[in-house]
């Protein structure tokens, strides 16, 4: 049985470094198996581009299993591509038809500045993570799984928000650049459980302030974040992120 195959034309974004100007580049690429990822496609590219001796097209991927959160790119004006619930890595060509142009450029948001080509610089969510993305207090070892009962639903709703993987679209997808889907489930996910509770207040406040310094916008309420979430992270998580923070608004004048 031979391969299905298709060719796809490919209007790339190329950007030497941080500072120097960018610019779309046309590519057409031919006899593509049809079951061949984005990133694959992508390295079928730079092999090309290699043997004419030009500069490979530099992107991010890590796992290629839709898990990792490390690809990413604008495929077409949507985050992660056209399919709903896919990662880039996951997107497959046989979701496109033969000869078809498809754009491909990297997440735009000014907290997320372009280190070359499709590359971003995310580590404006590890900073919000280091800024209280975690349970500090010191609890020795792991306690029995009954020891400390959990509602079934608070259990889910945790479990679902701690399926984000930091990849950044909803930022990319938001008009306002906003990470409060991003921030919004790192919250959820200790808020509803005993081991976060203690320190929801800190939490909240150092987080949010991390946000903000690193100079993302405020949620419009568009939902397009919650539209190319790879994770189907829902938008619940921001509403909750809203309350623990005043919540720890409130606190914070209360002992002031």
């Amino acid at each position: 049985m031979t391969a299905q195959t298709i060719t796809i034309n490919i209007k790339i974004w190329r950007q030497a470094g941080p500072d120097a100007r960018g610019n779309f580049e046309e590519h057409t690429l031919r006899e593509l198996d049809v079951d061949m990822s984005l990133p694959e496609m992508l390295e079928v590219l730079n092999e090309q581009l290699t043997l004419q001796g030009k500069d490979p097209v530099a992107f991010d991927h890590d796992c290629l299993e839709g898990i990792c959160g490390m690809c990413g790119a604008v495929v077409d004006g949507v985050a992660h591509g056209p399919e709903e619930k896919t990662t880039l890595c996951q997107l497959h060509l046989r979701h496109f038809h033969d000869n078809q142009t498809i754009t491909i450029e990297p997440f735009r948001a000014r907290a997320f500045p372009v280190i070359k080509d499709l590359v971003v610089d995310r580590s404006a969510f590890d900073r919000i993570i280091q800024a209280g993305g975690f349970v500090s207090v010191n609890t020795g070892a792991a306690p029995d799984g009954n020891v400390l009962p959990v509602a079934r639903h608070l259990a889910e709703q945790a479990m679902d928000a701690a399926a984000c993987s930091g990849c950044g679209a909803c930022v990319a997808a938001c008009p306002n650049a906003a990470a409060m889907l991003f921030v919004g489930a790192k919250i959820s996910q200790l808020a509803l459980l005993p081991q976060g509770r203690p320190e929801r207040e800190r939490r909240a406040l150092a987080m949010v302030r991390a946000m903000d310094r690193e100079g993302f916008g405020s949620c419009g309420n568009e939902r397009e974040c919650e539209a190319v979430c790879p994770k189907g992270i829902s938008i619940r998580n921001i509403a909750r992120l809203n309350r623990e923070f005043l919540r720890a608004s409130l606190a914070a004048d209360e002992t002031a």
